[in-house]
């Protein structure tokens, strides 16, 4: 088994919701995402979506861009973005996945002895325009890691997934930082960072962790090698 990962989906693939807007890579953006998948993800892969899935605003909607994924080679998890508007309670959620995808929220995955968690994430303290408001949800952020973190049975690979950046500044340490390399994460991936904003990635060896940005329009819409 081979883990890969790529986030920041962003289908809309019923909806009048063209991604061109956002720049010339994003043309035809779902139609490079198939092509990039098949060419590289094999039926016994696995396959990790940090967020920002689907543009849909309710669960229903979102069901074909789910199958569109669930059609892809490998079996899929995903975890929620701060666009994905459709993700409601999680147990509807999950009631209503393709087979071979499964989500995280506040609890873990084990897949041939990797264990898989993680949370949305947050703005950091030191980001800009950080605010009260910001604080609440960055400790609630917090607090959901841990849980997926201690909810982890004893394996020798530990894969954290998160939708936002785990730093404040690029590299600078913040409480998730922290929180997973006291729980011996070896591999944490996230995306949320676009066009310009790559630049502020940091990507590599830090602390132990190995962090990759697999936000889709960095990777060029092929999911992005991680694990195997």
């Amino acid at each position: 088994m081979q883990i890969y990962a790529i986030a920041d989906l962003h289908l809309s693939l019923t909806s009048e919701k063209p991604m061109d807007v956002f720049g010339e890579a994003w043309r035809d953006h779902a139609e490079k995402l198939e092509r990039n998948w098949r060419e590289r993800v094999q039926a016994d892969d696995l396959v990790l979506i940090p967020g920002d899935i689907s543009w849909a605003m309710q669960l229903d909607a979102a069901l074909p861009d789910l199958s569109f994924i669930g059609n892809l080679p490998g079996k899929k998890i995903l975890l929620k973005g701060n666009h994905d508007y459709w993700w409601s309670a999680i147990g509807r959620v999950r009631s209503r996945l393709p087979a071979g995808m499964c989500a995280i929220q506040n609890d873990s995955i084990v897949e041939d002895g990797v264990g898989i968690c993680g949370t949305r994430g947050w703005l950091c303290p030191g980001s800009n325009n950080f605010d009260a408001d910001d604080q609440k949800i960055y400790l609630r952020e917090l607090d959901r890691l841990t849980l997926s973190l201690n909810s982890l049975p004893q394996v020798e690979t530990k894969i954290a997934m998160l939708h936002f950046p785990p730093f404040a500044d690029k590299d600078k340490d913040s409480g998730f930082t922290e929180r997973l390399e006291a729980a011996g994460v070896q591999i944490a991936i996230y995306g949320h960072l676009h066009g310009d904003a790559h630049r502020y990635a940091f990507e590599g060896e830090r602390n132990g962790v190995v962090y990759h940005c697999v936000a889709a329009d960095k990777l060029d819409f092929a999911p992005k090698l991680i694990y195997g």
